[in-house]
């Protein structure tokens, strides 16, 4: 049987397993209860500068639109809880203004090829295995060491300064949406158009070269990685201005669709692309999450429909055991983050279903795998309750906060009873303002 072969049947099993959970829009029945929920008492104390031109529902791919909308409402009406959420995104969001923008152009060395405008990064857990000399300036052969960073990866390529992209124009564009100030959207604007659309300075639309290892590859599959861990915020942050920011216009808009479009063709079409498909772990996890949220963002939805899907089988079944472990990733040296890090990638892939009519949480494997048991499964470390006994590098607790909201906000009882347990994150516990999970721990490698 061939690859594609298969890969058709696992899609056509997933199919059938998920067809009891395909739900229809939730779009009428959250439009009649805002409707029917009154409006708390303004204070004028806490309402935002804009609070008499909000702007309306945003189309956005992972968060729900509708969800942001009435956290706006609730916000001009003077919920000081999300007050207190508020400052603390628009302190990340004011720290973003007097940084950037970035550009992929600026790295001292072109990637193999020479195209300065193609995307490089480096292997993390590969070092050098000799000391560089004249002859060897790489120190070549590299060996890896899982889980161990070698520090070179974070000079002379693209990766800290595309995660400084990601994570600014979410943090913008989701502080413009709250305030309205627009200093938040231009800035937002500025760094989107110089990273990606800016002739001069644009990214090609290709992972050509992600992660390569000097004196080895000049490029890998796994280096997708790079894009599909966050790039789905920034689709996000694209989706946002389009309710009336300053400084983004129809024609960025447009431009920005383009780009998107020929990043899934190369998803799809290439051969790195259809590699990091065939994946099992984590990076498989991944990609179909960045397939998707590309897929619906471009106007396929039925692509992004048949990837929430097919994960069922393809990715459930087989990464997720019984009792909600996930052994490929309790495996590895950093054992928390890697589990909380998949579930990351499921929770987003979870939410991206529910704009296509699919409820992957209500997915069960053969031997009753599920995204709740995987959730559950980390609820008593990451509760403080009993200590996390698996291999582990750096545990920081507060690493599985976010995806114990997801799975809190889809029903499951044993996480909404974990939520007041859980340690906010440095920074402060944002959920209610950005409800779709994050990696909140080092997302390195």
């Amino acid at each position: 049987m061939s690859a594609r072969s298969g890969l058709g049947l696992l899609i056509a099993a997933a199919t059938v397993a998920l067809a009891s959970v395909v739900v229809p829009s939730a779009s009428a029945g959250t439009a009649s209860r805002a409707a029917a929920a009154p409006p708390r008492t303004p204070s004028v104390a806490t309402l935002p500068a804009s609070a008499h031109a909000a702007p309306g529902i945003p189309g956005t791919v992972v968060l729900d639109g509708g969800r942001l909308r009435r956290t706006r409402i609730r916000l001009d009406h003077g919920d000081r809880r999300l007050a207190f959420s508020l400052r603390e995104l628009t302190a990340r969001a004011d720290n973003w203004l007097d940084q950037g923008p970035w550009t992929v152009v600026d790295k001292p060395k072109p990637a193999p090829g020479g195209d300065v405008h193609d995307y490089l990064s480096q292997a993390p857990y590969w070092w050098p295995s000799r000391p560089a000399t004249a002859d060897n300036p790489w120190g070549c052969p590299y060996v890896q060491r899982d889980g161990q960073r070698n520090p070179e990866v974070d000079t002379g390529t693209d990766r800290q300064d595309v995660e400084k992209v990601f994570d600014s124009t979410y943090d913008l564009a989701l502080a413009w949406y709250y305030t309205g100030r627009k200093q938040y959207a231009e800035k937002a604007s500025l760094v989107l158009r110089i990273w990606f659309l800016d002739p001069a300075t644009r990214m090609n639309p290709n992972l050509d070269h992600g992660q390569f290892i000097p004196c080895k590859y000049d490029g890998r599959a796994i280096g997708i990685i790079d894009f599909s861990q966050s790039y789905t915020s920034v689709l996000d942050a694209i989706a946002v201005p389009d309710t009336g920011a300053p400084g983004w216009s129809r024609r960025d808009r447009s431009a920005m669709l383009d780009w998107n479009t020929g990043f899934r063709d190369w998803l799809t079409d290439s051969a790195f692309g259809k590699e990091e498909g065939a994946a099992r772990n984590n990076h498989g996890t991944f990609y179909d999450l960045q397939l998707a949220a590309l897929a619906y963002a471009t106007g396929d939805k039925d692509l992004a429909r048949r990837t929430v899907l097919a994960a069922g089988a393809l990715r459930v079944d087989p990464q997720i055991a019984a009792d909600g472990s996930q052994p490929q990733e309790l495996a590895r040296t950093r054992s928390w983050h890697y589990s909380t890090f998949d579930l990351v990638a499921y929770t987003r892939l979870a939410a991206i279903g529910r704009h296509v009519g699919v409820d992957l949480w209500k997915y069960r494997g053969p031997d009753g795998q599920s995204l709740f048991k995987a959730v559950d499964y980390l609820l008593p470390a990451a509760t403080g309750a009993e200590p996390w006994n698996h291999p582990e590098l750096e545990f920081h607790r507060f690493a599985a906060s976010d995806v114990v909201h997801a799975a809190a906000d889809a029903g499951d009882p044993a996480a909404r009873a974990a939520v007041s347990k859980l340690e906010a994150p440095p920074g402060g516990d944002l959920w209610a303002l950005r409800p779709a999970a994050e990696q909140l721990d080092s997302i390195a490698g």
